[in-house]
Formats: structure tokens, sequence, C-alpha cells
């Protein structure tokens, strides 16, 4: 997916206009689904479900608006630190492209600084970024570990997801209880075995 762009300035000077036509094109598209499927948008039950849908869509897509520049706001500091530092267990939430179904889980995160640090609230903040878009869990991994990378400049970046999907659960092969696990590995995490077999064991292992 594109990179959002980094100017803020424009990011929220448009915003307020841009989101209620994108909720009122929502609501209108949300209506015609509702009567493809039989229901009527007009009964009680139903009467505020498109403004519902649009602003929780805004929401779940949020990912799109909003650059990795904004969420990180500077927190980054000099430190004289090269051991590996590892971020486990991370809430992920994502609408899966395919069939715009959720898939969720958790995501653990290394890196090996390389005179720099991240402040650690940031690193949900980095995946909030990318799951608030409509995804693939490959893809979704992949960018969490290329934005640390381009921010950091670090030794070595390791990121592994842990999501189950609605599309496998609720359609198709109906398979509840099915995980997947999906890693990307940069730098020295990459090119060394141990250092990456460390954080596997501590990212994946159960107390």
């Amino acid at each position: 997916a594109t990179q959002p762009s980094g100017d803020l300035t424009a990011v929220s000077t448009t915003s307020t206009d841009a989101t209620s036509s994108r909720e009122e094109t929502l609501e209108g598209a949300l209506e015609t689904v509702l009567r493809c499927v039989g229901e009527d948008p007009r009964r009680a039950g139903l009467l505020k479900t498109p403004q519902r849908f649009a602003r929780a869509m805004e929401f779940l897509t949020s990912g799109y608006t909003t650059s990795l520049e904004e969420i990180v706001n500077g927190a980054i500091f000099e430190e004289d630190h090269h051991e590996m530092v590892i971020v486990r267990d991370i809430d992920v939430f994502s609408l899966c492209e395919h069939h715009m179904l959720p898939f969720y889980g958790k995501v653990h995160i290394a890196y090996v600084p390389r005179g720099k640090i991240i402040g650690l609230s940031k690193f949900a903040r980095i995946v909030e970024l990318f799951a608030r878009r409509l995804q693939v869990q490959e893809r979704l991994t992949s960018q969490i570990a290329d934005a640390l990378e381009r921010l950091l400049a670090p030794e070595g970046v390791g990121v592994i997801t842990e999501c189950g999907h609605m599309c496998m659960a609720m359609r198709g092969v109906e398979k509840q209880g099915s995980t997947t696990i999906s890693s990307a590995m940069r730098g020295s995490l990459k090119s060394d075995a141990d250092l990456r077999r460390e954080f596997f064991f501590s990212a994946c292992s159960r107390k």
C-alpha cells in the first residue's frame, strides 16, 4: 500500500470535509448492501446502522490518513545500546482485504539498536497505523518491519505476527481455532540464525 503523505498540515486541514464526504458515501453504500441481502434499511433496528457503519469504517481504515512521522512525533532517542530489545504480545486487529472480515492476534517485535531507540508505546502505534487499513497478514508484517528499519536504521529488525482469520472461521473451510504465523526479518535478525532463534523463542514461548 502507498505510504500516506508525511505532510501533517495537509492531513489536519482537509480531514473534516473529507471525512464527512466519505461517511456519506459509506452510508449510501451500506444502504444498497442491506437492500441487496433482503433487508429494509428503514426498519427501526437498522435505521442508524449506515451511520454507525460509516463511523466504524472511518476508524478501522484511519491508517490511510495518518503518517508514520505523525504517530512517532519525535520519540526517537540517542542511546548507546546494542543488545536486542523485544516487545511481545501487542494486540492487533485488522480487516482482510479479500473478504473485509476481521483478522486479529498478536504482534511481536525485536530490534537491535544502532545508536537510536524509540519510545516503547510507539511500537503499538506503528502496528495500529498499518493494521487500520485493508490488509493481508504477510504485508502487514513486512510494513511494520520496514517502518522500524526506516525510522531507526538499526542493526536488525524482526516482526512476528500470530493471527486468527474470520474468513477461515466463518466461511469457506470454517476452521475455528487455526492460527497463521508470519515473520519479517531484516539485517542481523535475518543473517544471524542464533539471534533469530532467540527472538522466536522469546516471542512464541508460552508460560
